[in-house]
């Protein structure tokens, strides 16, 4: 089917933001961009996927997956790795976990024989307080979904149903610490009704080009 003029300029949009940042942008995103509204972005994600230009991954309607050869890669890249799509955390909803959030901040492809989990999400690191592990400011953490974690364990947490983060997990007798892989900060102790733990980080992907740059823990 064709697109119209007002398609084509989209798609064009969608087009250049992936090739120049390995993902695939929000609806928040796109509509500051473009200079329109959410619902007119959202109306053109809808009619582009009817004629079958972009999908939407799984359960998560904000994660797009362009399905023409030319858009599924940056220009000048090869994939051979059978890339999979993962949507990265923006707004968290108090009293949802992470994987069931339903506003994304874009997406990211990652290396799907690595990262094989279900419900597997991202959240966007924030500052230097586990740079000794190797999870510096701007990285994504990949993220297995989980309630529980062992001691030990770098894990993503929602602190007082509002603040996410992640830490080392330690569970001790009356409390939870997280400790941070930083001597320049403290060891963060909760009591056991004022945490959630969300995930467990499975890998970290690298910023500018998070594309190419994704590992295991």
């Amino acid at each position: 089917m064709k697109l119209t003029m007002k398609q084509n300029d989209f798609l064009g949009y969608l087009k250049e933001y992936f090739r120049r940042e390995g993902r695939t942008p929000s609806l928040r995103m796109a509509a500051a961009d473009l200079g329109v509204s959410h619902t007119a972005i959202a109306q053109l994600l809808t009619q582009l996927e009817k004629k079958g230009v972009l999908e939407r991954e799984g359960r998560y309607s904000r994660s797009i997956r362009l399905t023409s050869p030319d858009l599924v890669k940056p220009a000048g890249k090869e994939d051979q790795s059978g890339g999979r799509e993962l949507p990265i955390v923006g707004q968290v909803t108090a009293g949802m976990p992470m994987y069931a959030q339903q506003e994304w901040d874009g997406s990211v492809i990652v290396d799907g024989r690595l990262f094989r989990g279900d419900n597997l999400f991202c959240l966007r690191i924030k500052g230097d307080s586990m740079h000794v592990a190797g999870i510096f400011d701007g990285d994504l953490a990949i993220c297995e979904p989980r309630q529980y974690a062992e001691n030990g364990e770098i894990v993503a947490v929602l602190i007082h149903n509002e603040e996410a983060t992640v830490k080392r997990f330690f569970l001790k007798t009356d409390c939870v610490e997280l400790h941070p892989e930083n001597s320049g900060y403290s060891v963060m102790r909760y009591r056991f009704n004022e945490l959630l733990v969300q995930g467990k980080v499975v890998g970290v992907v690298r910023g500018p080009h998070p594309l190419f740059s994704a590992r295991r823990q």
